[in-house]
Order: C-alpha cells, then sequence, then structure tokens
C-alpha cells in the first residue's frame, strides 16, 4: 500500500477531486496559491479546513468534531469508534478517512494510516494535510527520498507551509550533498 499511495501523490494533479467535496475549494485553493502573504494564507487554509470538516449530514459532521475533539485529548480509544463508524457509513467523507489516518499514525499504526491517507487522496487529491501526513511516515520508514517527494507535492498544493518547506529542503540538501 505504501508504494501504491507514493505513485497516488506522484500523480496527484492528474486528478479531479471528488463531486462531492464543495465547489468552492476551487477558488480557495486558486486563491491559496497565490495569497501574497502568511496572513492571507493561514484565513485561506481554515476556509479549506473548514469545508474539508463540513458534510451535509449534520450527524456526521457532529461524528467527525467529536472525534477531532476526542485526537486532540488524546484519547484514543474514543475517538477510533467514532471514525470507524464514520467511514463505513459515509464511504465519500475524505476527511473522516483523513483524521482516521491520523489517529492511526498517533498511534505508529503506520500500515492503516497509509491506507487511509490512500483513501483520502483518492477523495480529495489537494489534501496537503494528508500528503504531509504520508511524507511523515515515509520518513518514519527511513524513505527520504519518498517524504521529499511527498512534501513536495504538498507545497505545489500549499506554498504556505513553512515548516514543510524546511523539512523539504533540508532533504533535498541530504539528497544533493554539500555545495561546491
Amino acid at each position: 500500500m505504501f508504494n501504491d499511495t507514493l505513485k497516488l501523490v506522484l500523480s496527484l494533479g492528474d486528478r479531479r477531486p471528488a463531486a462531492s467535496l464543495p465547489p468552492r475549494l476551487d477558488e480557495l485553493f486558486r486563491r491559496l496559491a497565490a495569497a501574497p502573504g502568511a496572513r492571507e494564507a493561514s484565513e485561506i487554509e481554515d476556509l479549506i479546513w473548514g469545508l474539508w470538516m463540513s458534510h451535509d449530514d449534520p450527524q456526521a459532521e457532529g461524528a467527525l468534531e467529536r472525534a477531532t475533539r476526542a485526537i486532540a485529548a488524546r484519547t484514543f480509544d474514543d475517538a477510533e469508534p467514532i471514525l470507524d463508524a464514520l467511514v463505513a457509513a459515509q464511504p465519500g467523507y475524505a476527511e473522516a478517512w483523513n483524521k482516521r489516518a491520523t489517529l492511526r499514525f498517533l498511534q505508529h499504526r503506520d500500515r492503516e494510516s497509509v491506507a487511509d491517507i490512500h483513501r483520502t487522496l483518492a477523495l480529495e487529491p489537494r489534501h496537503f494535510g494528508a500528503i504531509c501526513g504520508f511524507g511523515q511516515i515515509a520518513l518514519r520508514r527511513g524513505d527520504r527520498d519518498a517524504a521529499l517527494f511527498a512534501f513536495t507535492a504538498a507545497l505545489r498544493i500549499n506554498p504556505n507551509l513553512a515548516a514543510v518547506r524546511a523539512a523539504a529542503n533540508e532533504l533535498a540538501a541530504e539528497r544533493n550533498g554539500p555545495a561546491h
């Protein structure tokens, strides 16, 4: 699954988001790529995350909010059944898959996290958070090239991720060796 997800990350520009995602995201991603500064980029990012978290079904949206709070509180045993039920009931809800990927990453269940990242990106190829999560798993596996590819892909979508840019620059410098 790791290699399949890496291939998915590498082909993101060729793929369209699921039709179920809010159309407003297209404009927000255009604005994010062209944001003139960190403050504007942060505001647009917040809007994107808000749309990713939203759902037409208020119960699904509420379940995701509860699971997100449980993850933040590190009560993983509370979050997991909520997310399992949510992805079963709403398999097209990209952010539910992403939150479960995050939960599994925090639990060091990388194989399962990658599977959920794969599903997230199949629905929302612009999900820079999921791509960065894949990069973190690649780093944890010692696959620095895959991490660099993932971080670079995330930066093409959201060039305003300062920590990701720093990590990508460090990985690129390692890969290219010292300058002469």
